[in-house]
């Protein structure tokens, strides 16, 4: 587990180990969220990278009667 200091202003510097393993990169944005007591930083990541996510999924299943298509 990496420790962190807030710096004066407010900023943080991500641990190398945690750029690698995120494949983060100088510029790249991230979403901030706040809750129960955590912060949490979501690297945003370009649609282009979704493509093929769901490539192998089955999609086979039945579906109700009264279900419509």
């Amino acid at each position: 587990m990496d420790t962190v200091t807030i710096s004066p202003k407010f900023q943080v510097v991500i641990p190398k180990s945690v750029r690698e393993q995120l494949s983060l990169v100088p510029g790249q944005k991230v979403q901030v969220l706040a809750f129960g007591g955590h912060i949490e930083f979501l690297p945003i990541r370009p649609a282009r990278e979704l493509r093929g996510i769901l490539r192998g999924l089955d999609t086979t299943f039945e579906r109700d009667r009264g279900e419509r298509v």
